[in-house]
């Protein structure tokens, strides 16, 4: 055990109670990063010199859009860690899936929801599919590190034993210090990939649909697998293949995937004025 341990600061997961209504971080880390990326979406979609012309939507069409995916990582992100965190659990007490409040939202699930909203969104309204998924993706990190400061703040999803002198203990995690993955992942998955991809924007990647899309796929599945080397594993999975963590294993399809985008995305020319 390290000499000096920074002590957690414990929060209530709860901000205010109004009669019998909750108020949570973790919902409001959920709102917030739909709202906040809602806004950053309609600035993208502003700018044609981003998209080498106007952009194949409008903003009026993305304010629609935003229920259909707020929808998607909702459903998806819940399916996702029923089906792939904790099944046998869900399926001896199927009520519970519907308690969303205490927690279990898995991204590779509201991944998929996403990509589900987002192909019959665009497809009822006839628009390009892989334009409006790379702007989903643009504003997604915000979300992400949301989530991921409302999982510290929860005091869940803590990682692994370790004398690093930031190491911290957590009220659920027993006696050991340990790494706060939480902060880790919110950085990475959060700001340094929102910040790479605006990076990319400003030098032209919307001009090539699906580029934002696989960059935005392949960038998470390596910030999720690093992460994961400092996270505590889910008790109820512990270690799998090799060694591996869920999370580790469900991004190997997605970076697939992501490369299978850039790669099409790249055989392309870019989109210009005329």
């Amino acid at each position: 055990m390290p000499f000096l341990v920074i002590p957690y600061p414990t929060f209530d997961p709860v901000l205010i109670h109004l009669g019998p209504l909750a108020i949570r971080w973790y919902a409001l880390a959920y709102i917030f990063g739909i709202l906040l990326g809602w806004a950053y979406a309609r600035v993208l979609i502003r700018s044609e010199r981003l998209w080498g012309g106007k952009a194949p939507f409008t903003i009026a069409d993305f304010d629609d859009f935003v229920l259909w995916v707020t929808l998607g990582i909702i459903l998806g992100g819940r399916i996702g860690y029923v089906l792939f965190y904790n099944l046998p659990h869900f399926v001896a007490h199927p009520l519970e899936v519907f308690q969303l409040w205490n927690g279990g939202m898995s991204f590779h699930g509201g991944f998929t929801g996403c990509v589900v909203a987002v192909v019959l969104f665009a497809r009822s309204r006839g628009l390009s599919i892989l334009s409006l998924g790379d702007i989903t993706c643009a504003v997604g990190p915000i979300g992400l590190f949301l989530g991921r400061l409302a999982n510290f703040i929860n005091g869940e999803l803590w990682g692994r034993p370790t004398d690093v002198p930031w190491a911290m203990v957590f009220p659920t995690g027993g006696p050991f210090p340990r790494h706060p993955s939480q902060l880790y992942e919110a950085t990475l998955e959060g700001l340094v990939l929102l910040i790479i991809l605006a990076l990319m924007i400003r030098a032209g990647a919307l001009k090539r649909p699906g580029l934002i899309i696989g960059s935005f796929a392949v960038l998470y599945a390596i910030a999720r697998s690093t992460c994961e080397f400092f996270r505590e594993p889910d008790a109820q999975l512990g270690f799998l293949w090799g060694g591996a963590t869920m999370g580790q294993l469900l991004s190997i399809p997605l970076a697939l995937a992501g490369l299978a985008f850039i790669a099409y995305a790249m055989k392309h020319p870019a989109r210009s004025p005329a």
